[in-house]
């Protein structure tokens, strides 16, 4: 029989399987990569004990929660539990606290002959060690910036290097006003608790610094966690410098090519076409402000333009019509500006290659 555990950063090391007990809602709020939700409470079961908890005290509340989970539903439940036990058997349960909901569970199971261990603490307990690796490497190792204007591959850097942290992947955010994706952002437990495993993994790996992409406070509509964010606006940068046109192609591919084919491949031709013009417009217009209405009504026209030629089946290159001005009218003036904040922090200029082939050298030491 394998004990209960508190070893909190071995699970996350080794990708542990694990049955979270709380409720959907709890759930869908944050949760960790390897975790899968099989409540032992619905959210209206949840609820229910809760109120009954508040007027009449934790015993009415237990037998409540019994009563509630009980007969066919119990069964259900237990069988889902019952196969992942089987299917996983290096996997632990866990409810918030490590409490009443994970031991209750525990026993059900023992008592259909399965001995199955939980994390002590729960959630809670899980949570808590993710946030203080955050803290702890951010004051420990050593960090690396790849720094570069719109359209400079550096998320594609940051995948090709061994000890890099791809924070646009954990928040499934580009981070600019067109960052979105089809599918909707991770929320904030969720960005931090992909993060801090990444950390967590790179450091056991046995990797002496980091390397992240250069990033304002919020990617999209989450934050980064202030130690990390501390430690990045102190760290040296490495520029990309491509070239105008490379980079417009990139962009055309990221902003347009990849982002209608996901969308008519998860809604339909149709439906697609329709949300991914939406997604383009809007994309535009949360930069009206900075823009101006003058430069932002001319960028509308050419994107309503370009997106009527490629629905039509013709072709993405009219996007250029307005990609190009994009940059040069907005993002490359914001990030010359941006840069010359951190002059003092630039240890390397160079082309993609030549960036790339520099953070291998330096973190390799």
């Amino acid at each position: 029989m394998r004990e209960d555990t508190d070893n909190y950063r071995e699970l996350f090391l080794n990708d542990t399987p694990m049955v979270d007990l709380r409720a959907p809602v709890e759930f869908n709020q944050g949760a960790f990569p390897t975790a899968v939700s099989l409540p032992l409470m619905s959210d209206d079961e949840r609820a229910e004990v809760g109120t009954c908890y508040k007027q009449h005290g934790q015993q009415a509340a237990i037998k409540l929660g019994h009563q509630l989970v009980s007969g066919e539903i119990k069964e259900m439940r237990m069988a889902r539990w019952t196969e992942f036990c089987r299917n996983n058997p290096q996997g632990y349960i866990y409810c918030f606290r490590g409490g009443l909901r994970s031991q209750t569970t525990q026993q059900w199971l023992k008592d259909a002959g399965i001995d199955y261990p939980l994390v002590r603490g729960g959630y809670k307990a899980l949570r808590n060690a993710l946030l203080d690796v955050i803290t702890e490497l951010s004051g420990t190792m050593p960090f690396n910036i790849v720094g570069g204007k719109t359209g400079s591959a550096k998320t594609l850097m940051v995948n090709t290097l061994a000890n890099a942290v791809d924070l646009e992947g954990a928040a499934h955010h580009r981070g600019s006003s067109f960052g979105g994706y089809v599918h909707a952002q991770n929320t904030q437990i969720n960005f931090e608790n992909i993060t801090a495993i990444a950390m967590l993994k790179k450091q056991h790996a046995g990797y002496q610094q980091l390397v992240f992409e250069d990033e304002g406070r919020h990617i999209g509509s989450v934050d980064l966690p202030a130690p990390l964010y501390q430690k990045m606006l102190a760290a040296p940068v490495a520029v990309v410098e491509d070239p105008l046109e490379v980079r417009l192609q990139r962009l055309l591919q990221d902003y347009v090519i990849d982002m209608v084919a996901d969308y008519t491949r998860v809604h339909g031709e149709e439906q697609g076409h329709i949300l991914c013009e939406e997604y383009l417009l809007s994309g535009l217009d949360r930069i009206r402000r900075r823009l101006g209405n003058e430069r932002w009504q001319i960028l509308r026209e050419e994107m309503q333009k370009a997106i009527k030629v490629h629905q039509a089946g013709t072709g993405f290159d009219a996007h250029l019509n307005w990609l190009t001005p994009l940059l040069e009218w907005y993002y490359d003036p914001m990030y010359e500006y941006q840069l010359s904040l951190k002059a003092d922090r630039i240890t390397f200029r160079g082309d993609w290659q030549e960036c790339h082939d520099y953070l291998l050298h330096q973190t390799a030491r």
